[in-house]
């Protein structure tokens, strides 16, 4: 069974390197994840991957990657080249693009003699609500059967798992079941407050649900004690 340390992610979602190396360095005795996404890894490149690997630590590429199969195929041993334990695709990539990802990953690990990253489906953006969902994609289909279909066809894409919000968890196990990897963003301790996400809940109750992996950003690297939010969210999960 994974520690509790294990399933968090730490999002580096921030502008400035040296400010990122040195988060790293606080939390490195609690934090063995880092998330690089959008962001970060446009201002930084491959340094930003380098930068985590020194220290010895896992990583979530997060660029989310929505293109033809083979561009897609492309990213996808290109990420696997760069080491990275997990990435993510656009699940509204269409199942040739998904499958195309996870099939470039396998091989070129093969090839490589390393380890394969896993293979993510982003489903529905969590800043995405309900009402929003609806009218922007001019459907009655509710937002959690959506989600249900993009973690199904992934899978059968051959894809590990997904990046959902915690609410759609119970649909994402009982449709792919228990092995299937889900990493949920919209993760909000008690004390923190939403900014842009909007299907949101706490650590512990994510962690309930059935998250393998959460992911949490602001809370942690904009606080005044980056270590001692680690903490208070190791904490709160305890308590449940």
């Amino acid at each position: 069974m994974m520690a509790i340390s294990e399933k968090l992610i730490v999002a580096l979602d921030v502008a400035n390197l040296n400010y990122a190396y040195r988060l790293v360095g606080q939390l490195e005795d609690f934090v063995q994840t880092f998330k690089i996404g959008s962001q970060f890894f446009t201002s930084f490149g491959p340094a930003a991957i380098r930068m985590l690997l020194e220290k010895q630590k896992r990583i979530f590429l997060d660029l989310k990657f929505h293109d033809i199969p083979n561009t897609v195929a492309c990213a996808a041993e290109a990420a696997t080249e760069l080491c990275v334990d997990m990435f993510n695709v656009h699940a509204a990539g269409g199942a040739a693009m998904m499958h195309a990802a996870a099939e470039a990953a396998k091989l070129k690990a093969e090839q490589l003699g390393v380890n394969k990253p896993l293979v993510l489906g982003v489903t529905v953006l969590t800043s995405i609500e309900e009402k929003q969902f609806q009218r922007d994609f001019e459907t009655t289909r509710k937002l959690i059967d959506q989600v249900s279909y993009f973690a199904e066809l992934a899978q059968r894409s051959g894809l590990d798992g997904v990046v959902a919000s915690p609410r759609e968890i119970d649909v994402i196990r009982k449709v792919c079941g228990g092995d299937f990897v889900i990493v949920t963003p919209s993760v909000r301790p008690v004390w923190a407050v939403k900014n842009n996400q909007r299907r949101v809940m706490t650590p512990a109750e994510a962690i309930e649900r059935g998250a393998n992996y959460i992911v949490v950003g602001r809370p942690i690297y904009a606080s005044p004690n980056p270590k001692e939010a680690v903490v208070k969210i190791f904490q709160e999960i305890e308590k449940a």
